[in-house]
């Protein structure tokens, strides 16, 4: 679930604190840091305030030392000219020519003091600036990894551009505060004067470290993603627009409209030792954009909305060892910021790596890959990442597993679920365990791959089940042994509802209790795909769902959800009758022996098997509507490949 300080926490097993995995080193200390960082600000603001105010003491020492120098002149004059002058008056002449020479030197020792503070202001600014180059601005791209695979929204991104921005400004204003001390030394000074030598590499210096800033600020705010899958970015369908977003982290006005961005495609493929298998693309659309302010947050920005990706074909090379699902590519983007008197400031940035699909069957295990490389890889240009990918361990996967159920259906998985998860995939569930890519992605022995059959349950919640998922009506994934366990001390007709672990499309099928003389006996129902409930909703299944007894009697054999709530209590908001209605909705079978009028409910018979579906249509309030043909043809071919096997 999702908490107020933008945490995912699931109880992971092994995970005693039951915070989230990858995000919990990245936590562990954002707040100590981001408050010296502030600290850090701080101070630098109050060292420039102090050097300025020092700055306009040491102005008011100058045109006071003008001042005295002017009329010290203008009595040498006069007393040049005078025939006789008293012995008094020279003296006094001659201690104010002492007190303006003792005056310069106090301004001139002034002067090395306000040098320093500038220079000490400089090394913090650097110190800080260290500090966000290296430690958070990794540490939030490494968040928005974390986001874009459907782990806590990444929102600091105004934070660090606070902190960014600061910087920049500080700097500017050491700049202006080093052309004033200049004009003042200019006036005193001698050759080789170490005042005025220092002035002019600490304006060396402050260029240098606003430079270095400046191209450390251009990100990519939001990851190239289609706004027809907007929960799955970083895929993308060729010949389908996409978009992407840039943001320089300085808002600073006079940077307003100087920045013109080019967007360019795997400008990076060369360095990759893969480079020569990839599929070259040429990148159509609006591919440059002028980076202006935003009206409502001022942040400078770009947005590229209409970009579209086509392959060059007479460019493509033989076949390589990886699928194009592994394929990585990236998005570029280049800019320079020209400023009069100096060098052109090139300033570049590139995407996450992008998964390039014709068509949108392959999106499953596009995304597959999308989750691997960002879960375990921070490198943004690790294009031949699949021709050795790295192992996971389990408490790795689940919790990225466990985003993908709470970014899309907003209710995350429990350690039950991720026990059962574990165990069908490493044979035992352990934090520890090592799980591959070809474990995770591939099919072996002609089993149904982990991640497709998950994710097809996913897809099934999305479509069909996801107010029952959301409220808790379905326990979900839990195992043979399990259920059994939970339902065998309960009253007879106690059910609950699991997904499928075999069915090839994703299916949910329910279990339940009958006690006989043998002691409680647990069965399984049908199992229902998405095309399935595409022509009658799962609660109206539950409602109506019976079976035929040894004296030929149909009853309903779900009378309670586990673990002991009235069936009609927990799913009647979602009937599509009211329960009070006199007709109510029944499954009939289609046999042609029952004849025209007749209507029977859904029927499960002592040997049938999970996933043998009954064909057959439905009256409503009686009107008769025919199960939909490719629905029931789908399920056809579910049972005739053997795609749902009992569970």
């Amino acid at each position: 679930m999702h908490i107020q300080t933008g945490v995912y926490i699931i109880a992971v097993p092994g995970n005693t604190s039951g915070k989230c995995i990858i995000l919990q080193q990245l936590e562990n200390s954002m707040g100590g840091k981001h408050r010296e960082l502030d600290n850090k600000v701080s101070k630098l603001r109050k060292m420039l305030q102090d050097a300025e105010t020092d700055i306009k003491a040491l102005a008011d020492l100058q045109d006071e030392h003008d001042f005295r120098k002017k009329t010290l002149q203008s009595q040498d004059q006069e007393l040049m000219a005078a025939k006789t002058q008293e012995r008094e008056e020279h003296e006094g002449h001659q201690r104010d020519i002492t007190d303006m020479l003792l005056g310069r030197n106090m301004k001139n020792m002034k002067m090395e003091v306000v040098v320093r503070q500038v220079a000490d202001a400089l090394t913090m600014a650097d110190h800080i600036q260290f500090s966000l180059i290296t430690e958070e601005l990794p540490e939030w791209k490494r968040r928005q990894q974390v986001a874009c695979i459907g782990g806590p929204i990444n929102a600091c991104l105004d934070q660090l551009q606070s902190w960014f921005t600061s910087v920049a400004e500080s700097l500017k204003q050491v700049r202006q505060q080093l052309r004033k001390l200049q004009e003042l030394v200019q006036k005193f000074t001698y050759d080789n004067d170490p005042v005025a030598l220092g002035i002019g590499a600490l304006e060396e210096r402050a260029i240098a470290l606003l430079k270095n800033l400046l191209v450390s600020a251009l990100i990519v705010e939001r990851q190239p993603c289609m706004p027809t899958h907007p929960q799955r970015p970083l895929v993308i369908k060729m010949c389908v627009q996409f978009t992407v977003k840039l943001r320089l982290l300085m808002k600073l006005p006079e940077l307003n409209s100087q920045l013109k961005v080019k967007v360019l495609f795997d400008t990076d493929v060369s360095e990759s030792n893969a480079a020569k298998w990839f599929r070259k693309f040429t990148i159509l659309g609006g591919t440059t954009k002028v980076m202006n302010m935003e009206e409502s947050s001022g942040n400078l920005t770009a947005e590229f909305r209409h970009l579209i990706l086509r392959e060059n074909r007479a460019a493509r090379s033989n076949q390589g060892p990886l699928i194009v699902t592994e394929e990585l590519h990236t998005v570029c983007f280049e800019t320079q910021l020209d400023q009069p008197g100096q060098n052109p400031v090139h300033l570049s940035t590139t995407s996450l790596p992008v998964v390039v699909i014709s068509s949108v069957t392959p999106m499953s295990s596009a995304w597959a890959s999308v989750l691997w490389y960002n879960m375990l890889s921070s490198e943004p240009k690790n294009l031949s990442f699949f021709l050795d990918p790295p192992t996971a361990t389990w408490a790795q996967l689940s919790e990225v597993l466990s985003w993908q159920f709470s970014s899309i259906t907003k209710r995350g998985l429990n350690s039950e679920h991720l026990s059962m998860l574990g165990d069908k995939l490493l044979g035992r569930s352990d934090p520890d365990g090592q799980v591959t890519w070809t474990q995770f992605c591939k099919a072996s022995d002609r089993t149904l791959p982990f991640w497709a059959w998950l994710d097809s349950i996913l897809d099934l919640i999305r479509w069909r089940l996801l107010s029952l998922w959301q409220n808790g009506c379905i326990m979900g994934f839990v195992s043979k042994e399990r259920e059994k366990q939970l339902l065998k001390d309960k009253s007879p007709g106690t059910f609950l509802l699991r997904f499928s672990d075999s069915c090839r499309g994703g299916a949910i099928t329910f279990t339940w209790v009958e006690h006989t003389l043998g002691g409680p006996e647990v069965k399984t129902g049908e199992a229902y795909t998405k095309n399935r409930l595409a022509s009658m909703s799962f609660p109206d299944i539950l409602r109506e769902y019976s079976i035929v007894t040894a004296d030929n009697v149909k009853v309903s054999p779900l009378v309670f959800l586990y673990p002991n709530i009235p069936k009609d209590d927990a799913f009647g908001r979602y009937y599509s009758q009211p329960l009070e209605t006199e007709q109510k909705l029944s499954v009939t079978s289609s046999m042609d022996a029952m004849g025209p009028g007749k209507s029977a409910a859904t029927e499960w018979r002592p040997g049938q098997q999970e996933g043998e579906a009954t064909s057959g249509e439905y009256h409503d309030s009686g009107a008769k509507h025919k199960l939909s043909k490719v629905a029931e043809d789908a399920s056809v071919q579910e049972r005739s490949a053997g795609t749902c096997s009992e569970d």
